[in-house]
């Protein structure tokens, strides 16, 4: 099994861009092979378990459906497009000439999680359907430029969602946006990537409006980055000061789909203050957050720091840095790979980029899709990366 350096003296990553693709594409297989399933076994359908091994067909319907988590397969999405991006330039499938295209099946998950969730798009947390109308943008871009279908779909979403984004985006709390449908709560988790949304939508006030709420609101005056929410309670609102990695990224995308020279100072800031304080000790490999929801965390964080790094309006040390931070931690989630077992992924990767996945999965636990997705993403966000941003030790 592979092992890591020590935090002390931590590999920089020397892959390049056609490596990580490939490491790339074996992750994709990994998580379509080893998750991927049909909905009640019905054709045409497409959908990701949410943990291996999954229950037996004699247990129950329930039990047979699992627990739902909607946001995990709107990152499915993602990564797929991300696959699907790759297969575009190279006209070479991810998982062989006889199998479906990764934009094939990004659409038919779609689909399917509309199935899935009881024929809507919609559910009680907006941060989740803008996770997924933000994945369908992309994977509507992919549909254009590959001429196929499902762009009429990916309008659909979006039109069952924007309204409730524009709903969740009120006044109260001085701005920003509700998590849930409970609206007692509003955080920088369902803030960030419905401003990311506007802005990509062309709604470019309305997210402006958001990220300088998020600035104004959230932004913790010395660290430097984004703490987690504003509660009502006892009558009054209340900080929620919990700091997680992803929040940090989609805030990240919308300074730069926003632009201009105080977004793009702010987002500056940022790569630097997520070095400074999301960083494990002496690495430039960014923490994990643990399992469940958190295994999507730090993977999220990689995608927008990655655009960072391609975004030649930044300046070059920060484009350095986020580039280096990249892939240092997917350079960690790789070297930490372990073969997969018996009814789990293969190859299979830690949720902790500096303990190698033998360690975090012994024998005998489940495995959970979003720890999987995440490295998925690390290994996609590593192969956009310009070859000659190298390598920077971080202070």
């Amino acid at each position: 099994m592979p092992t890591h350096e020590t935090p002390d003296s931590p590999a920089a990553s020397t892959a390049d861009a056609t490596e990580w693709a490939a490491r790339a594409d074996q992750a994709a297989r990994s998580v379509t092979h080893g998750f991927g399933r049909r909905l009640f076994f019905l054709p045409g359908t497409h959908i990701a378990a949410v943990s291996l091994p999954t229950a037996g067909l004699k247990r129950s319907l329930k039990s047979r459906l699992g627990p739902w988590h909607y946001w995990w397969q709107a990152h499915y999405v993602d990564c797929l497009v991300d696959a699907g991006r790759r297969e575009l330039a190279t006209k070479v499938k991810f998982d062989g000439a006889s199998r479906p295209s990764a934009g094939r099946l990004a659409s038919r998950l779609v689909t399917t999680i509309r199935l899935r969730n009881l024929l809507r798009f919609e559910n009680h947390y907006y941060d989740d359907m803008a996770w997924l109308a933000l994945a369908t943008l992309r994977l509507d871009k992919l549909a254009e430029e590959s001429a196929n279908s499902g762009r009429r779909r990916n309008a659909v979403v979006r039109k069952r969602l924007t309204p409730q984004f524009d709903s969740a985006s009120t006044d109260d709390f001085g701005g920003g946006t509700f998590w849930s449908t409970k609206r007692d709560f509003k955080n920088t988790p369902a803030t960030a990537p419905v401003a990311l949304y506007y802005s990509r939508t062309g709604h470019r006030s309305k997210a402006q409006a958001l990220v300088d709420w998020l600035d104004g609101k959230l932004l913790h005056p010395e660290r430097g980055i984004f703490l987690d929410g504003l509660r009502a309670a006892n009558g009054g609102i209340q900080i929620d000061d919990a700091v997680y990695t992803y929040n940090q990224g989609p805030v990240l995308g919308a300074l730069l789909e926003l632009g201009g020279e105080h977004n793009l100072g702010r987002a500056t800031a940022l790569v630097a203050a997520v070095a400074r304080e999301l960083t494990l000790p002496g690495t430039n490999v960014v923490r994990g957050d643990g399992t469940g929801d958190g295994g999507l965390f730090t993977g999220i964080l990689l995608r927008y720091l990655a655009l960072a790094a391609r975004d030649e309006r930044l300046p070059e040390p920060t484009r350095t840095a986020a580039a280096s931070l990249v892939r240092d931690t997917a350079e960690a989630f790789w070297t930490g790979r372990t073969e997969g077992r018996e009814h789990s992924p293969s190859p299979l990767f830690s949720f902790d980029p500096l303990r190698p996945a033998g360690e975090t999965y012994p024998p005998g636990t489940a495995v959970e899709l979003s720890t999987q997705l995440q490295a998925w993403m690390a290994f996609e966000a590593a192969a956009t990366l310009p070859q000659q941003l190298r390598h920077a030790i971080l202070p």
